[in-house]
């Protein structure tokens, strides 16, 4: 076989798959609904995407709370942001740090949550880290730092949604809200 017959079947395989990609994914689908009656397979814990569901049952402060999970008391840790210190012993509130708290308890407190774990599951500290999504849909690690509550703070490996946080934090800072006009 000549090169250039050789050359003229790669161009042909080439094209060739990227075609067969673009037929699969508009190729029609057949939408199976579930009889209502049958039982859930799936934990009441774990939602449809495979977070984990709980319930806010106290926050510590901005970027930490308490949830109860699979009737247990864990300590959640917003993975990505940090807001202003008010907890921590023998040192004073941070600027913003009262207002970061109260907006998260306001927020959270009694709210049924989605967790989504990264590549880390635990913190130093022993707490575990989660992005936390509240009823409506939105990304509440993200809320809090577009709503000028906290600062992007991703330590790898867990940076699923850096430049989200990070856009965030450009228009927080943009616009001097929260704590980028008030500190």
């Amino acid at each position: 076989m000549s090169v250039a017959a050789v050359m003229l079947q790669l161009v042909r395989t080439l094209v060739a798959i990227p075609l067969v990609v673009l037929l699969a994914c508009t190729a029609a689908t057949v939408t199976v609904t579930a009889d209502p009656r049958a039982p859930v397979s799936r934990p009441p814990s774990v939602a449809s995407n495979g977070m984990r569901l709980a319930t806010v049952t106290r926050v510590v402060d901005g970027d930490t709370a308490h949830v109860r999970l699979q009737g247990r008391d864990v300590t959640v840790r917003f993975i990505g942001v940090d807001t202003p210190e008010t907890v921590v012993p023998g040192q004073p509130i941070e600027c913003y740090g009262a207002e970061a708290s109260h907006f998260t308890t306001r927020q959270l407190t009694g709210q049924r949550v989605g967790l989504e774990f990264d590549v880390d599951r635990i913190d130093p500290f022993g707490r575990t880290l989660a992005y936390v999504w509240i009823p409506d849909g939105s990304l509440f690690n993200e809320t809090l730092v577009r709503r000028g509550f906290a600062t992007v703070a991703t330590y790898p490996p867990d940076t699923r949604y850096v430049q989200r946080f990070e856009a965030a934090q450009r228009a927080a800072k943009a616009t001097e809200r929260g704590l980028w006009g008030a500190c």
